[in-house]
């Protein structure tokens, strides 16, 4: 019902909301792009970018560091059986030759009693001796086998679990799966570095800070090795 105050104010339509156009084009496109290889790339450097920046302040601080290394030595008597598969081993290898490699019966001796993997290792042969180094990440090893009498020694040094972390940060004696990992590692951590410069200079004109802070970035290196770098 209506009242004579209705007729002398009647109510005011609402403007109708006015819609932002959606932005299209190659720079839509691109923007979208960047945004997921950001996210995709930060994805799988999550877990790598926080184990070589751990890493990177315990290296840096390895003086400090106290670690005092774990030595264990175990010594056994190779069977004849085994033994004998070592008397038509040559006793160096040619030059420009790599040297033979451990022979199975001997590797699988080896990986029994003493739990080791020769796999990919490279020996060293004497008349005497067989040498076998088996260094790893956070730790070193050795075996030797007397060709003579059967005599074998092996030797495994523990360094801890910082030493181990440290030595995964360099690809210290950790194989070639983990320098495929370190590869694509790098390389996402690159498309990571990149994609984000492009979002910021996307943002850009809404941060005005943006351009200051990459830039103090580079000057803040750059200035400590020029001046206070000896």
């Amino acid at each position: 019902m209506k009242t004579d105050f209705d007729e002398i104010h009647p109510a005011k339509a609402s403007p109708p909301r006015q819609v932002k156009p959606r932005k299209t084009g190659m720079s839509a496109f691109w923007k979208r792009q960047f945004h997921t290889w950001h996210w995709m790339s930060s994805a799988i450097c999550l877990v790598g970018m926080v184990l070589f920046a751990v890493t990177g302040i315990t290296l840096n601080h390895a003086g400090d560091i106290e670690a005092e290394p774990a030595i264990a030595t175990r010594e056994a008597i190779m069977p004849g059986s085994v033994l004998r598969t070592l008397e038509s081993m040559p006793t160096a290898a040619p030059s420009g030759t790599p040297p033979a490699p451990v022979p199975a019966p001997v590797a699988d001796w080896l990986a029994g009693e003493f739990g080791i993997s020769t796999a990919g290792r490279v020996p060293e042969w004497s008349e005497l001796e067989l040498y076998i180094p088996l260094p790893r990440p956070g730790g070193d090893g050795w075996v030797a086998v007397d060709r003579t009498t059967g005599d074998v020694t092996y030797e495994k040094t523990d360094r801890g679990w910082i030493a181990y972390l440290n030595d995964l940060h360099k690809g210290r004696d950790t194989g070639t799966a983990w320098a495929w990992f370190i590869d694509i590692f790098a390389v996402a951590c690159v498309v990571f570095c990149v994609t984000g410069l492009l979002l910021l200079q996307i943002h850009a004109r809404k941060r005005r800070s943006t351009w200051p802070i990459v830039g103090a970035g580079v000057v803040i290196p750059l200035f400590l090795l020029i001046f206070l770098m000896h």
